[in-house]
Protein backbone atom coordinates (compact mmCIF):
# COMPACT_ATOMS: atom_id res chain seq x y z
CA UNK A 1 0.00 0.00 0.00
CA UNK A 2 1.13 3.15 -0.53
CA UNK A 3 1.21 6.84 1.43
CA UNK A 4 1.53 9.68 -1.37
CA UNK A 5 2.92 13.10 -0.33
CA UNK A 6 2.17 16.17 -1.78
CA UNK A 7 4.91 18.88 -2.09
CA UNK A 8 7.73 19.50 -0.04
CA UNK A 9 9.94 22.64 -1.09
CA UNK A 10 12.50 22.31 0.83
CA UNK A 11 10.80 21.75 4.47
CA UNK A 12 12.08 18.90 5.82
CA UNK A 13 10.84 19.86 9.36
CA UNK A 14 7.55 19.48 8.03
CA UNK A 15 8.36 16.21 5.76
CA UNK A 16 10.00 14.65 8.98
CA UNK A 17 6.94 15.33 10.96
CA UNK A 18 4.93 13.93 8.77
CA UNK A 19 6.66 10.33 8.33
CA UNK A 20 6.60 10.47 11.83
CA UNK A 21 2.46 10.34 11.84
CA UNK A 22 2.64 8.02 9.17
CA UNK A 23 4.34 5.47 11.57
CA UNK A 24 7.86 6.02 9.49
CA UNK A 25 10.77 5.06 11.93
CA UNK A 26 14.08 7.15 11.33
CA UNK A 27 16.81 4.56 11.82
CA UNK A 28 20.02 6.74 11.34
CA UNK A 29 18.93 9.03 8.84
CA UNK A 30 16.79 6.53 7.04
CA UNK A 31 13.11 6.77 7.38
CA UNK A 32 11.69 3.30 7.41
CA UNK A 33 8.02 2.57 6.89
CA UNK A 34 5.24 0.50 8.45
CA UNK A 35 5.54 -3.46 6.68
CA UNK A 36 3.86 -3.38 3.49
CA UNK A 37 3.84 0.12 2.59
CA UNK A 38 5.70 2.81 0.51
CA UNK A 39 6.17 6.47 -0.04
CA UNK A 40 5.41 7.99 -3.12
CA UNK A 41 6.58 11.65 -3.76
CA UNK A 42 5.23 13.92 -5.67
CA UNK A 43 7.75 16.35 -6.75
CA UNK A 44 8.73 19.90 -5.94
CA UNK A 45 11.11 18.73 -3.61
CA UNK A 46 13.04 22.01 -3.81
CA UNK A 47 13.18 25.55 -4.03
CA UNK A 48 11.81 27.92 -1.28
CA UNK A 49 12.76 25.94 2.07
CA UNK A 50 15.65 26.01 4.51
CA UNK A 51 16.04 22.69 4.06
CA UNK A 52 16.52 21.51 0.42
CA UNK A 53 19.47 19.49 0.49
CA UNK A 54 18.44 17.43 3.42
CA UNK A 55 14.77 16.79 1.86
CA UNK A 56 16.47 15.65 -1.49
CA UNK A 57 18.99 13.29 0.85
CA UNK A 58 15.80 11.70 2.79
CA UNK A 59 13.19 11.26 -0.19
CA UNK A 60 16.56 9.34 -2.22
CA UNK A 61 17.88 7.02 0.76
CA UNK A 62 14.10 6.16 0.85
CA UNK A 63 14.13 5.41 -2.61
CA UNK A 64 17.43 3.43 -2.51
CA UNK A 65 16.14 1.52 -0.16
CA UNK A 66 12.98 0.55 -2.17
CA UNK A 67 11.14 2.45 0.57
CA UNK A 68 9.81 5.54 -2.05
CA UNK A 69 9.14 6.20 -5.32
CA UNK A 70 9.58 10.03 -6.95
CA UNK A 71 8.28 11.51 -9.64
CA UNK A 72 9.38 14.80 -11.28
CA UNK A 73 7.86 18.01 -10.15
CA UNK A 74 8.20 21.18 -12.05
CA UNK A 75 10.68 22.98 -10.27
CA UNK A 76 12.74 19.67 -10.87
CA UNK A 77 11.86 19.74 -14.57
CA UNK A 78 13.21 23.68 -14.07
CA UNK A 79 16.41 23.27 -12.51
CA UNK A 80 17.45 20.94 -15.18
CA UNK A 81 16.26 23.61 -17.97
CA UNK A 82 18.20 26.33 -16.05
CA UNK A 83 21.85 24.56 -16.25
CA UNK A 84 21.23 23.46 -20.20
CA UNK A 85 22.96 25.60 -22.45
CA UNK A 86 20.91 26.29 -26.40
CA UNK A 87 23.84 25.20 -28.44
CA UNK A 88 25.27 27.97 -30.47
CA UNK A 89 23.46 30.98 -28.39
CA UNK A 90 26.44 32.44 -25.88
CA UNK A 91 24.93 32.65 -22.30
CA UNK A 92 21.32 30.97 -23.26
CA UNK A 93 19.50 28.17 -21.85
CA UNK A 94 16.37 25.91 -22.05
CA UNK A 95 14.93 27.97 -18.95
CA UNK A 96 15.86 31.59 -20.16
CA UNK A 97 17.58 33.10 -16.83
CA UNK A 98 15.10 36.09 -16.67
CA UNK A 99 15.29 37.87 -13.27
CA UNK A 100 11.60 35.93 -11.87
CA UNK A 101 13.07 32.49 -12.44
CA UNK A 102 16.17 33.73 -11.66
CA UNK A 103 14.87 34.36 -7.76
CA UNK A 104 12.88 31.77 -8.24
CA UNK A 105 15.78 29.10 -7.89
CA UNK A 106 18.11 31.52 -5.95
CA UNK A 107 17.88 29.74 -2.56
CA UNK A 108 18.71 26.64 -4.00
CA UNK A 109 21.19 27.04 -5.63
CA UNK A 110 22.81 29.06 -2.64
CA UNK A 111 22.63 25.72 -0.15
CA UNK A 112 23.37 23.14 -2.94
CA UNK A 113 26.44 25.90 -4.30
CA UNK A 114 26.10 26.53 -7.50
CA UNK A 115 28.19 24.26 -10.10
CA UNK A 116 28.93 21.90 -6.94
CA UNK A 117 29.63 18.37 -6.94
CA UNK A 118 26.66 18.31 -4.66
CA UNK A 119 24.52 20.21 -7.37
CA UNK A 120 25.65 18.17 -10.20
CA UNK A 121 24.85 15.12 -8.61
CA UNK A 122 21.19 16.13 -7.92
CA UNK A 123 20.88 17.12 -11.23
CA UNK A 124 22.13 13.83 -12.41
CA UNK A 125 19.04 12.16 -10.11
CA UNK A 126 16.82 14.88 -11.04
CA UNK A 127 17.22 13.29 -14.45
CA UNK A 128 16.13 9.90 -13.71
CA UNK A 129 12.89 11.15 -12.19
CA UNK A 130 9.90 9.87 -14.44
CA UNK A 131 6.94 12.62 -14.49
CA UNK A 132 4.40 9.73 -14.22
CA UNK A 133 3.70 6.61 -13.14
CA UNK A 134 0.59 4.10 -13.57
CA UNK A 135 0.90 2.11 -10.43
CA UNK A 136 -1.09 -0.48 -10.79
CA UNK A 137 -4.53 0.63 -8.61
CA UNK A 138 -3.50 4.34 -8.78
CA UNK A 139 -2.02 6.81 -10.71
CA UNK A 140 0.71 9.67 -10.15
CA UNK A 141 1.69 12.91 -11.38
CA UNK A 142 2.55 16.22 -10.39
CA UNK A 143 0.30 18.56 -12.10
CA UNK A 144 -2.25 17.22 -14.91
CA UNK A 145 -2.57 13.14 -15.51
CA UNK A 146 -3.52 13.61 -19.68
CA UNK A 147 -3.50 10.20 -21.17
CA UNK A 148 -2.04 11.60 -24.86
CA UNK A 149 0.59 13.35 -22.58
CA UNK A 150 2.04 10.84 -20.55
CA UNK A 151 2.05 8.50 -24.03
CA UNK A 152 4.33 10.66 -25.78
CA UNK A 153 6.29 11.39 -22.84
CA UNK A 154 7.20 7.71 -22.11
CA UNK A 155 7.37 7.09 -25.71
CA UNK A 156 10.15 9.59 -25.93
CA UNK A 157 11.67 8.52 -22.79
CA UNK A 158 11.04 5.06 -22.53
CA UNK A 159 13.60 3.64 -20.00
CA UNK A 160 16.42 6.45 -20.26
CA UNK A 161 16.96 9.71 -18.56
CA UNK A 162 16.32 13.75 -19.16
CA UNK A 163 19.28 14.02 -21.41
CA UNK A 164 20.47 17.38 -22.75
CA UNK A 165 18.31 16.65 -26.14
CA UNK A 166 14.88 16.02 -24.29
CA UNK A 167 15.23 19.05 -22.09
CA UNK A 168 15.98 21.46 -24.92
CA UNK A 169 13.24 20.11 -26.78
CA UNK A 170 10.74 20.08 -23.93
CA UNK A 171 11.43 23.92 -23.22
CA UNK A 172 11.11 24.52 -26.55
CA UNK A 173 7.84 26.25 -27.28
CA UNK A 174 6.95 25.02 -31.16
CA UNK A 175 7.35 21.08 -30.11
CA UNK A 176 4.22 18.66 -28.96
CA UNK A 177 6.99 17.63 -25.92
CA UNK A 178 6.95 21.13 -24.89
CA UNK A 179 3.15 20.78 -24.32
CA UNK A 180 3.47 17.85 -22.52
CA UNK A 181 5.75 18.16 -20.37
CA UNK A 182 4.01 21.82 -19.46
CA UNK A 183 0.98 19.97 -19.02
CA UNK A 184 2.03 17.26 -16.46
CA UNK A 185 4.33 19.09 -14.71
CA UNK A 186 2.56 22.39 -14.26
CA UNK A 187 -1.34 21.66 -15.10
CA UNK A 188 -3.90 22.56 -17.91
CA UNK A 189 -3.59 26.27 -18.23
CA UNK A 190 -5.99 28.15 -19.90
CA UNK A 191 -5.97 32.36 -21.45
CA UNK A 192 -8.69 34.18 -19.26
CA UNK A 193 -11.71 36.16 -22.24
CA UNK A 194 -10.22 39.54 -23.30
CA UNK A 195 -9.86 42.01 -20.94
CA UNK A 196 -9.38 39.98 -17.50
CA UNK A 197 -6.29 38.89 -15.54
CA UNK A 198 -5.11 38.75 -11.61
CA UNK A 199 -2.24 38.88 -9.55
CA UNK A 200 0.15 35.74 -8.76
CA UNK A 201 1.06 34.94 -5.35
CA UNK A 202 4.15 37.13 -6.24
CA UNK A 203 2.25 40.53 -7.66
CA UNK A 204 3.03 39.11 -11.35
CA UNK A 205 0.20 40.14 -13.50
CA UNK A 206 -1.15 36.97 -15.28
CA UNK A 207 -4.08 36.22 -18.24
CA UNK A 208 -3.90 32.37 -17.97
CA UNK A 209 -5.13 30.83 -14.85
CA UNK A 210 -4.49 26.59 -13.79
CA UNK A 211 -7.54 25.45 -14.21
CA UNK A 212 -9.17 22.19 -11.83
CA UNK A 213 -9.03 20.13 -14.63
CA UNK A 214 -11.08 17.03 -12.85
CA UNK A 215 -14.58 19.12 -13.02
CA UNK A 216 -15.27 17.40 -16.89
CA UNK A 217 -18.75 18.91 -16.25
CA UNK A 218 -17.74 22.65 -15.78
CA UNK A 219 -19.58 25.55 -17.60
CA UNK A 220 -17.67 28.68 -16.80
CA UNK A 221 -14.38 30.20 -16.10
CA UNK A 222 -15.11 30.96 -12.50
CA UNK A 223 -15.52 27.08 -11.79
CA UNK A 224 -12.43 25.83 -12.89
CA UNK A 225 -10.05 28.69 -12.65
CA UNK A 226 -7.44 28.50 -9.54
CA UNK A 227 -6.83 32.12 -8.46
CA UNK A 228 -5.80 33.62 -4.68
CA UNK A 229 -8.67 34.49 -3.38
CA UNK A 230 -8.34 38.11 -2.97
CA UNK A 231 -8.01 38.32 -6.87
CA UNK A 232 -11.18 36.20 -7.76
CA UNK A 233 -12.71 39.20 -8.50
CA UNK A 234 -10.39 39.49 -12.10
CA UNK A 235 -12.05 35.27 -13.12
CA UNK A 236 -15.39 36.30 -14.94
CA UNK A 237 -18.66 34.00 -15.00
CA UNK A 238 -17.99 33.79 -18.70
CA UNK A 239 -18.96 30.37 -20.11
CA UNK A 240 -15.69 27.86 -21.17
CA UNK A 241 -14.88 27.67 -24.83
CA UNK A 242 -13.11 24.89 -26.42
CA UNK A 243 -9.61 25.56 -24.34
CA UNK A 244 -11.03 23.74 -21.75
CA UNK A 245 -9.60 20.13 -21.91
CA UNK A 246 -12.31 17.91 -20.89
CA UNK A 247 -10.93 14.44 -20.31
CA UNK A 248 -12.67 11.11 -19.84
CA UNK A 249 -13.71 10.05 -16.32
CA UNK A 250 -10.81 8.36 -14.87
CA UNK A 251 -11.25 5.10 -14.16
CA UNK A 252 -8.50 4.90 -11.01
CA UNK A 253 -7.93 7.21 -8.19
CA UNK A 254 -5.05 9.89 -9.62
CA UNK A 255 -2.31 11.50 -7.17
CA UNK A 256 -1.26 15.30 -7.71
CA UNK A 257 0.62 18.21 -5.72
CA UNK A 258 1.68 21.66 -7.29
CA UNK A 259 -1.85 24.05 -6.79
CA UNK A 260 -0.79 25.78 -3.08
CA UNK A 261 -4.31 24.91 -1.72
CA UNK A 262 -5.04 26.37 1.72
CA UNK A 263 -7.31 25.07 4.47
CA UNK A 264 -8.20 21.40 5.37
CA UNK A 265 -6.90 18.76 3.06
CA UNK A 266 -10.33 16.98 1.11
CA UNK A 267 -10.70 15.32 -2.36
CA UNK A 268 -11.32 17.09 -5.08
CA UNK A 269 -13.68 14.42 -6.50
CA UNK A 270 -14.35 10.61 -5.57
CA UNK A 271 -11.06 10.14 -8.33
CA UNK A 272 -8.67 13.04 -8.02
CA UNK A 273 -6.81 14.33 -4.57
CA UNK A 274 -4.48 17.21 -4.79
CA UNK A 275 -1.56 16.75 -2.16
CA UNK A 276 -0.35 20.88 -2.09
CA UNK A 277 -1.77 22.43 0.56
CA UNK A 278 1.11 25.44 0.75
CA UNK A 279 3.92 24.01 2.48
CA UNK A 280 6.16 26.37 1.38
CA UNK A 281 4.05 28.44 3.32
CA UNK A 282 2.30 28.34 6.38
CA UNK A 283 0.65 24.59 5.39
CA UNK A 284 1.39 21.31 6.40
CA UNK A 285 3.20 18.87 3.85
CA UNK A 286 0.40 16.43 3.26
CA UNK A 287 0.08 12.83 2.20
CA UNK A 288 -2.92 9.89 1.55
CA UNK A 289 -3.11 7.37 3.10
CA UNK A 290 -4.27 4.46 0.15
CA UNK A 291 -5.33 1.31 1.03
CA UNK A 292 -6.30 -0.07 -2.27
CA UNK A 293 -9.75 1.90 -2.28
CA UNK A 294 -11.42 2.69 -5.52
CA UNK A 295 -13.04 5.81 -4.15
CA UNK A 296 -11.26 8.23 -2.12
CA UNK A 297 -11.86 10.04 1.15
CA UNK A 298 -11.25 13.10 3.00
CA UNK A 299 -10.50 10.20 6.29
CA UNK A 300 -7.44 9.31 4.73
CA UNK A 301 -5.37 12.14 4.50
CA UNK A 302 -2.41 12.72 7.33
CA UNK A 303 -0.42 16.29 7.84
CA UNK A 304 2.81 17.14 9.15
Amino acid sequence: MYDIIGDIHGYADKLEALLANLGYENRSGLWVPPTGRQAIFLGDLIDRGPEQVKVVDIVRRMQAAGYAQCILGNHEFNALGYVTPVPGKSDAYARPRTPGKVAQHAEFLRQVGEGSTLHLDMLAWFRTLKPALDLGGLRVVHAWWHPPYVELVNDVLGDGIMDAAFVLEAFDKSTALYAAMEGLTKGQEIRLPKGHSFEDHTGEKRKKVRTRWWLRDATCYSEVSIVPEDQEHGVPVHPLDESFVRGEAPDKPIFVGHYWFKGRPAVQTDKVAVLDWSAAGDGPVVAYRWDGESVLSDEKFVTS
